[in-house]
């Protein structure tokens, strides 16, 4: 069934075919619809939908319902996500699954609620406190925000983890068809959970452990959860020529503007090629280095002052690749990165 949605109502569709029993939450554009849209059908099937009073009691909400094992998720802006960072990482510590949606807006401070990608340090590298790690998913379209979400509370049960999405003001408030179909729900056996079933007395969940060896012994844990993670579920779309002279790379509303540009490239017949990661974290090193072959130059664009960049260069050590960026709400036109590119390859040609 074909339903003409905006990415924040998205969302809350793939949440709900994929079995999220509880939502929790507090409104901050341009993430509102996400919890608008949760109230508006969350209730009427049997589901948890709360209003916390805030963001830090609705993190903690979901610190509780996910240690139930109840499927459960929330949404929020840039603001709002600083705010639940020390729950997300008692979540992580604690290895309890869950989804969160990070809208993204301009900052720092309140900034505006334009389109910006300036939260990619904050949720691809941790952002609360303690040696920790988040699954991050990046989609590029209403139809990708929507099955995404749906992945995203796999991967969350799958690996006993937070799970980001990671869209901007853009996705969030773009409407686009996506395509609505049953999907059989992978709910998996979690019996570390705390439930009215008396064999769940004697679960403890917690994150915790003041032993320093015990607490060595579980930090040790989750970080070979974090090695297997990223050798298993790191991925990118490769877009364009198979042997490129340029390769560009972006994540999000960016990627999916930059195949324009490699089309337009092509046409002009400069052979181009689009690296789009979809994992955030575990970065895509691999794809990136079985891609760029040894000479070409690399453009990352990013609506933010150099933050994606950094994790493209450790990708590519051996290689040169130049920053382009827009910030305060603005996005690039297609003629300005196609110069851009083309400057790009210019002065890879000049030495």
């Amino acid at each position: 069934m074909k339903k003409l949605v905006k990415g924040n109502e998205a969302v809350v569709i793939g949440a709900l075919v994929a079995g999220c029993d509880a939502y929790y939450g507090y409104p901050i554009t341009p993430a509102s619809e996400i919890a608008q849209t949760a109230s508006e059908h969350f209730l009427p099937l049997g589901k948890v939908f709360v209003q916390a009073e805030c963001e830090v009691g609705a993190i903690n909400m979901v610190f509780g319902a996910s240690s139930s094992g109840m499927r459960v998720m929330t949404a929020s802006s840039g603001p709002g996500i600083s705010l639940k960072m020390e729950g997300i990482s008692y979540l992580a510590g604690a290895q309890l699954p869950c989804v969160i949606v990070d809208v993204q807006r301009v900052g720092p401070g309140l900034g505006n609620i334009g389109p910006e990608q300036s939260d990619y340090f904050q949720v691809v590298k941790g952002g609360g406190h303690g040696d920790y790690r988040n699954i991050v998913l990046a989609p590029s379209s209403v139809e990708e925000t929507y099955r995404m979400t749906i992945e995203a509370f796999d991967l969350a049960d799958k690996w006993r983890t937070p799970v980001f999405i990671l869209t901007d003001a853009t996705l969030g408030q773009m409407m686009e068809p996506i395509d609505v179909c049953e999907e059989p729900i992978n709910r998996s056996d979690k019996p570390w959970a705390l439930n009215a079933k008396s064999e769940s007395n004697d679960n403890l969940v917690t994150s915790i452990y003041l032993d320093f060896d015990d607490m060595e012994v579980h930090i040790n844990g989750l970080h070979e959860k974090y090695r297997q993670i990223t050798e298993t579920e790191a991925r990118a779309e490769v877009y364009g020529a198979e042997d490129p002279a340029i390769v560009l790379t972006g994540y999000g509303i960016i990627g999916r503007m930059l195949r324009s540009v490699v089309d337009s490239l092509n046409e002009r017949g400069i052979a181009a090629a689009l690296i789009r990661p979809q994992t955030l974290w575990p970065f895509p090193s691999k794809i990136y280095q079985q891609t760029v072959k040894s000479g070409v130059p690399v453009l990352s664009v990013e609506l933010s002052r150099g933050q994606f960049i950094e994790d493209v260069r450790l990708a590519l050590p051996q290689h040169k690749v130049k920053w382009y960026g827009r910030v305060g709400g603005n996005l690039p036109e297609l003629g300005e990165l196609v110069s851009q590119a083309e400057k790009c390859l210019k002065e890879a040609s000049n030495g």
